[in-house]
């Protein structure tokens, strides 16, 4: 439609009149839109419907990386509403700390030295942040749901709480399953109603009305867990170092267990790196809490906790394979799902980390084609962001059945090994559990530890793995026949009596192993009678007179051993016949000989393993035998075959060096600092024709990197001194670890945090400061424009009404400049549109 002058059309002058109003109501819509656009809030987000997002963090170089990626994929998964970081400092750590503009900020004063008690715990200031946060932010009077996570995450989508199913009163939250606590006396403690303990945390997704309950009680539940020093053990609490540095954790879960809250837990929105996903399920926040591995790639967070890469210029993590590498690594679609989370995490950070840079003034980085790859069209379509629906869900689950993937729920795993209080074994575990955190193998892990009493006391290896202490049985109470082999049945037969397992499947290993990958009873096909386990053809006592003297049903003697996944149930009827047929066979001396049970000792000493196939006899278990779950360093593999398992049980060598477990049975490499065993060849030196031999001398090197890597981190955990610092021990010793920090080496088990050396803080509180500049900038912008808009409401109806008496003098140019000067207008704020929408896809 065109507007004409009035010259022409005299009779229109009240149209015309109301020409300047319509385009001043057409401009206001504009301005409207385009206030909430750059105010960061989505349209509709109002009350009863405004999210904001809280994370906790400290004046550190660790926190500030981890900020970094956080808040670019904040952005990048359009999650609306605001975000705080709650930022705990002493006045000493705040006068030289550079990452005020990191992202909004509430500084919180510091409890990480409590002010009453001088306990150093740092984890404290997540509850004492957010009950600061409720009590000193306006943001807090402005706001319906709250979504509560962790700086070490990554979002790869908006997390709209309702959409998840929260309500009030009903919170959404991530499963935690090693809160062991609220199964034990822990719960019945610090809870008048340890019947609502959820284990739960990670993601928190609530009411705002929940949160201001919650939280003072999240705070003191926490201060109260954390002085129950009489209740830190590992078999208590769960917590790996028997240290108390997850009682925050349970100060929520108690505190949500004070105040009613019955949590809606959901095990696939989050997902550790490294984890396989559920088929159908597309988790939307990555949390790297854990070391995760691609082929021969890692990436640990510890590795970097010192590091000022934020403020290094061109300094990146170290890139990860690309995308196309990942396809032809692994041929399973849900696996290679797994694979393309984790270089997702670490490219989505150096992303952040390069943007970040470049605000900071930095020189444009020279060009590589990795940086090439972060700039392009295909990185910027596989970190889109991320919806998750029902219909999603369903559509995704269709595609699976079309490839014949299981589509219901995995069964829950745990895994269990058993250990006894020496030296030995602690390197042995030490290896295990760094090896468990990067297989990527789901559910807890338990360390079945069997001591004497007088053991106990001397113990120095509690913090090494969740543990379930049982009473040793090396020498039997009733023959006193020494045999500590049979604390492996008689463990497990007091862990089913002793232990609440919400577990489907156990799966049992032994210590002296190195897991490689995940042992899944969906993918080797155990089933409830069905147990899976591994050849062991040196049992030959199976087919002739032993088996035929220690169980009913010989025919059903199956020669296995080393991995067991086993359904609890059957597990509940077998464990005390496992026991007892080890006894059994271990008193049957008259036919110890080698002939006979094929122990090349003649000693009875493998008389455990018959008594696990001679119990399963009993019960005519039969087991699925798979010879591609383990082997022996030192044996030449099957071409094409993915062994998920070492077991160093015997000697291997490569060329001149050898490794036998046996020759360290009283050497403490675990409390010693900076001590490993001998390295193994480099693989380059390797000079196979043979490509079997030359596999099997790989896989050989391999297990003993990882045994060194594992105890390389350990002592790192233990805050040992530089090696190279150090004169050499009366053994081996680490020779090089000259890492960058940057292009570090295999860490381990990074989810419980280092427990920083104290220092000596000030205690004295700080006033609240909000340092805010984004959205305090915006919303100053949005309200002086609003000014200037009633100013120009009122410049234009001075105009109208002057035009309106002197209409006859108007000119249709002078009309027509005011089009051209408004249309103008209209394609800056189009390009100011179009360039926001760039920056917020980056």
């Amino acid at each position: 439609m065109k507007f004409r002058s009035f010259r022409n059309y005299p009779f229109q002058s009240g149209l015309e009149i109301q020409l300047p109003m319509a385009k001043f109501l057409v401009l206001m819509i504009l301005l409207s839109f385009w206030g909430g656009f750059i105010s960061g809030q989505k349209p509709g987000l109002e009350a009863p419907y405004r999210i904001h997002t809280l994370f906790s963090v400290e004046c550190q170089n660790y926190f500030d990386w981890q900020t970094v990626g956080f808040m670019h994929s904040f952005k990048k998964a359009q999650q609306p509403g605001p975000v705080t970081r709650l930022l705990s400092c002493t006045e000493e750590e705040e006068k030289n700390y550079k990452g005020m503009d990191l992202a909004p900020t509430l500084e919180v004063p510091s409890m990480s030295r409590h002010p009453k008690t001088g306990d150093w715990y740092p984890a404290i200031n997540k509850p004492a942040g957010i009950v600061h946060w409720l009590k000193h932010s306006k943001d807090a009077q402005n706001v319906d749901w709250v979504v509560i996570l962790d700086a070490d995450m990554i979002l790869r989508g908006p997390i709209i709480p309702w959409e998840l199913g929260a309500e009030r009163g009903r919170p959404v939250a991530a499963y935690y399953g090693y809160l062991v606590g609220c199964d034990n006396i822990l719960a019945k403690l610090h809870t008048k109603h340890p019947e609502l303990c959820d284990k739960v945390g990670g993601l928190l997704a609530m009411h705002i009305d929940d949160l201001r309950v919650l939280a003072p009680l999240w705070l003191s539940k926490t201060e109260e867990v954390r002085d129950d020093r009489a209740h830190w053990a590992t078999n208590i609490t769960g917590d790996i170092y028997g240290q108390g540095w997850i009682s925050e954790m349970y100060g929520y879960s108690f505190g949500a267990a004070e105040a009613g809250l019955r949590h809606k837990i959901n095990d696939d929105l989050m997902i550790y790196p490294g984890y396989i996903p559920q088929p159908g399920v597309e988790p939307i926040l990555l949390h790297y809490g854990l070391p995760f591995r691609v082929g021969n790639w890692s990436f640990s967070k510890l590795d970097h906790h010192e590091d000022g890469i934020v403020y290094e210029c061109g300094q990146l993590f170290p890139e990860p394979p690309y995308p196309r590498e990942v396809k032809s690594m692994e041929s399973n679609r849900n696996k290679r799902r797994g694979l393309f989370l984790s270089i997702e995490c670490i490219n989505t950070m150096n992303e952040g980390l390069l943007l970040e840079h470049a605000r900071r003034g930095c020189p444009k980085p020279k060009w590589s084609k990795y940086l090439s790859f972060l700039k392009s069209k295909t990185f910027a379509e596989l970190t889109q962001p991320k919806l998750v629906t029902p219909h999603t869900i369903q559509s995704d689950v269709a595609e699976e059945k079309e490839i014949d993937e299981p589509t219901r729920p995995y069964p829950k795993i745990h895994t269990i090994f058993s250990t006894e209080c020496t030296p030995y074994f602690d390197w042995q575990t030490v290896g295990l559990m760094h090896s468990f955190h990067l297989s990527g193998q789901p559910g807890n892990i338990t360390r079945l530890l069997s001591c004497t009493d007088e053991d106990l006391k001397q113990y120095k290896g509690h913090d090494l793995a969740p543990t379930h202490y049982v009473p040793s049985m090396s020498r039997h109470p009733l023959t006193g026949d020494w045999y500590p082999a049979i604390n492996k049945p008689a463990a497990v037969v007091h862990w089913l009596n002793h232990v609440a397992i919400d577990a489907e499947y156990i799966v049992i290993l032994d210590a002296d192993m190195i897991l490689r990958g995940p042992i899944t009873p969906w993918e080797f096909k155990a089933a409830r009678g069905r147990p899976v386990s591994t050849p062991y053809e040196y049992l030959i006592g199976c087919d002739n007179v032993l088996a035929q003297l220690h169980t009913r049903h010989p025919e059903a003697c199956d020669k296995v051993g080393g991995v067991i996944i086993m359904h609890i149930d059957d597990l509940r009827e077998f464990a005390l016949l496992w026991l007892l047929k080890t006894e059994e066979v271990r008193a049957d001396k008259a036919h110890y000989a080698t002939n006979i049970t094929g122990d090349i000792y003649e000693s009875g000493w493998i008389s455990e393993m018959y008594g696990y196939s001679f119990g399963a006899a009993e019960l005519k278990l039969r087991h699925h035998i798979s010879s591609e779950i383990l082997i022996y360093p030192g044996y030449v593999p099957e071409p094409g075959v993915k062994y998920r398992v070492f077991h160093y049980g015997l000697e291997f060598k490569v060329g001149n060096w050898s490794f036998d477990k046996a020759k360290w049975r009283d050497v403490d490499v675990v409390n010693k600092c900076g001590a490993t065993f001998p390295d193994p060849p480099d693989p380059s030196t390797i000079e196979q024709t043979d490509e079997n031999l030359l596999q099997r001398d790989l896989l050989s090197i391999e297990c003993a990197k990882t045994l060194n890597e594992a105890l390389r981190l350990h002592h790192k955990r233990r805050n040992c001194p530089d090696p190279n610092a150090l004169p050499n021990p009366e053994f081996h010793t680490t020779k090089d670890i000259t890492h960058s920090k940057k292009f570090g080496s295999f860490a381990g088990n990074g989810d419980i945090k280092l427990n920083p050396v104290p220092r000596n803080h000030s205690l004295e509180s700080s006033l609240p400061k909000v340092t805010d500049g984004l959205f305090s900038t915006l919303r100053f912008w949005i309200i002086l424009l609003w000014v200037f808009s009633g100013l120009g409401f009122l410049l234009v109806m001075l105009v109208v009404f002057s035009g309106y008496k002197g209409m006859g003098s108007l000119k249709g140019k002078g009309n027509k400049n005011r089009r051209r000067s408004y249309t103008g207008f209209l394609k800056v704020n189009g390009r100011d549109r179009q360039t926001r929408k760039s920056e917020a896809s980056l």
